[in-house]
């Protein structure tokens, strides 16, 4: 019999350290994805409340905690699934590079961390630090019992904007519905890059009945649906630029952040059709890092500029 071809994901450190192990159990590299995201979230809260840079630093380890805790337990939770599929097979679970012991270990103390970076930040982040890291985790359950879960996953990443804003004010915005807004646009970004990622496992999916739209509705929708999500990011992100930076010249930077990430959205459905996803990594990984990395800069451009 010939064995089964196992392959490796991308995107991940090379050596066998512990350290190496655990930065690719999360996926290390991924955080480029959200955290861009996190920090636009402190730079538009500077518009209404100075820079705390204790409190930048704490969001930068709440949100590296939250999201170590939330890739942990995906990991624990699906390494059933992950042993039998070829794609996810050699992930540190199922491949005996780490014990489900010392993930859990890893998860809990991450989780920890994540609620002492709040309560080093203000009251409101302590506060609601519970429901994120509630939500965060409940995500790795969905794909059980619903075909949603790529929103899921993207309100996840919402909750990061909202949290670097929260940091720096510790009140809401106002008008209220800036960050419902600014976490809807992070949203739809995150569960359109997701719905393109999950082309990977239609097959592996129907199989083994997990739910995702991909396997529910094929190929060609999911694109489609992912196009629509990614133009709403879009609208949204004009949309809280116009309340909190402005339609002036000094917002120039801004807009010309909106038009990238207009720009590289484009760019990034040009390389994948319903016939041809051979290029899905340079789309999921490399175009995805750049968008909330260029957003980020034209933002913060604008705030010192």
């Amino acid at each position: 019999m010939i064995p089964p071809v196992i392959l490796r994901e991308g995107q991940t450190l090379h050596g066998g350290s512990l350290w190496v192990r655990y930065a690719n159990f999360v996926r290390l590299p991924h955080t480029v994805f959200a955290l861009p995201f996190a920090l636009v979230g402190v730079v538009l809260a500077s518009y209404r409340a100075p820079m705390q840079w204790s409190a930048v630093g704490w969001a930068i380890v709440a949100f590296t905690a939250a999201r170590f805790a939330a890739m942990g337990f995906n990991r624990i939770a699906d390494r059933a699934y992950d042993a039998m599929n070829p794609r996810t097979a050699m992930r540190e679970i199922p491949a005996g590079l780490l014990t489900v012991r010392e993930a859990t270990i890893a998860v809990v103390v991450a989780a920890l961390l994540f609620v002492v970076a709040a309560w080093q930040i203000n009251p409101i982040c302590l506060m609601l630090s519970p429901i994120a890291l509630a939500w965060v985790l409940f995500y790795s359950l969905t794909k059980r019992f619903t075909r949603w879960s790529h929103l899921v996953l993207g309100l996840g990443m919402g909750i990061a904007p909202v949290g670097g804003y929260l940091a720096m004010t510790g009140a809401w915005s106002a008008p209220w519905w800036v960050l419902p807004v600014l976490a809807g646009a992070v949203m739809t970004w995150g569960a359109g890059f997701d719905l393109l990622y999950a082309l990977q496992d239609i097959a592996f999916d129907r199989q083994h009945r997990l739910h995702s739209i991909p396997a529910s509705i094929g190929i060609p929708k999911t694109i489609r649906l992912s196009r629509a999500l990614h133009a709403a990011t879009v609208g949204l992100l004009a949309i809280v630029v116009a309340e909190v930076v402005g339609l002036d010249r000094a917002a120039l930077g801004s807009w010309v952040g909106v038009a990238a990430v207009a720009g590289l959205l484009v760019y990034e459905h040009s390389l994948i059709s319903h016939d041809d996803q051979s290029r899905l990594d340079a789309a999921f990984f490399t175009m995805n890092g750049v968008i909330s990395i260029v957003f980020f800069a034209c933002i913060l451009l604008d705030r010192i500029v």
